[in-house]
């Protein structure tokens, strides 16, 4: 199954936009495929304030976000690969989603899902109905 980051990242972001917030993207900048600008990556992480009116030509694409914006007055291409984001949230009140390590991994017990048995139900893995009064 692809990875489902890019288009949660997506909602997020289009989530932020719609309630008047600022997004931001905190990203692995560690990484020789990440494009930012260098000055401003602390301890290998960077904060991108991504929000309409801060960047332009803004592609958040199934493999990578790509904008064009200005850092210190000066012009700048930035390239992350999807992976690389590790939060995209509201600036004003911290709302938004962080991303695990590593979401393209399926479930537990191969492609059935795991191998537990679901709480109130079969454990044949068929899903189960129960009638509550």
């Amino acid at each position: 199954m692809t990875s489902s980051r890019p288009y949660l990242l997506r909602a997020i972001y289009q989530w932020v936009v719609d309630n008047n917030h600022t997004p931001h993207m905190l990203v692995d900048a560690s990484g020789e495929d990440v494009q930012v600008p260098t000055q401003f990556v602390q301890d290998g992480r960077i904060v991108l304030n991504v929000a309409p009116q801060a960047v332009q030509a803004l592609n958040l694409g199934d493999e990578y976000v790509s904008f064009s914006a200005r850092f210190a007055g000066r012009a700048q291409e930035v390239f992350v690969p999807v992976q690389r984001v590790m939060a995209v949230y509201s600036r004003e009140n911290g709302q938004g989603m962080m991303f695990g390590d590593d979401d393209t991994s399926p479930p537990s017990g191969g492609p059935g899902g795991t191998t537990e048995p679901r709480p109130n139900g079969p454990s044949s893995g068929r899903p189960g109905l129960r009638v509550v009064k």
